[in-house]
């Protein structure tokens, strides 16, 4: 493994464990914060993807060994004394979280602002939608049998632009009137598959077809 994937390797995993110590031990009196907390954070690993040399290193070594981790620390573990560890109630949503930065990451490694779009969309876009949508969420809409928030969705619009065009200054990606119009319909976009998305799936919904929506809508670009 190339030295710079060991840097990369090592950050996202410290990161990853002063999460899961701050979710897991300081908020594990407020099982749902702690939980979007966790999601939301887990966001920012797109700004350490520069560190990686290789694919291989950033989707299989940094991104797959969470997949097994997440499953054997959800309710669905096999080891039940691992699935107590988590005590926030994670389901199975971060191991789908999981599996779309795997697919992400490998898929496109070479242009890592694309990976951005899709997983700043899931994790502060949706992250924000469902705090503020459980809080402030009058207006309810269902969607196979989940009930959501016209509140909410419109949080997921309003956190994700602002999160895309960071992104785009991060990586020093131009801004031009295309783009941002290509990034509003990306957010709208992932709202809407939020909104469609039966519960839980949408970890890989969101961030899996706004990163596709992106590529296709700025292909050649």
């Amino acid at each position: 493994m190339a030295t710079n994937d060991i840097l990369g390797v090592s950050f996202v995993y410290i990161y990853v464990a002063i999460l899961l110590v701050l979710t897991e031990k300081v908020l594990k009196r407020y099982p749902t914060i702690s939980r979007k907390i966790l999601h939301i954070m887990v966001g920012n690993i797109v700004f350490i993807l520069p560190l990686f040399q290789t694919r291989e290193g950033m989707a299989f070594v940094a991104a797959v060994p969470f997949i097994v981790l997440t499953f054997l620390i959800s309710p669905y573990s096999p080891i039940k004394s691992l699935s107590k560890v988590s005590q926030a109630g994670h389901g199975l949503g971060l191991v789908y979280y999981a599996i779309s930065w795997t697919i992400l990451a490998y898929l496109f490694f070479d242009r890592l602002w694309i990976v951005g779009v899709g997983i700043l969309a899931m994790s502060y876009g949706d992250g924000f939608a469902s705090l503020f949508g459980a809080r402030f969420g009058k207006h309810t809409y269902q969607v196979f049998h989940d009930k959501k928030s016209i509140e909410g969705s419109a949080i997921m619009f309003l956190a994700t632009l602002p999160l895309l065009v960071i992104n785009f200054l991060f990586y020093s990606r131009p801004l031009t009137v295309y783009i941002i119009t290509v990034l509003i319909l990306v957010s709208l976009f992932a709202t809407v598959v939020e909104a469609l998305t039966p519960k839980g799936l949408d970890n890989l919904t969101v961030p899996l077809l706004a990163s596709f929506a992106y590529w296709c809508l700025a292909l050649g670009i």
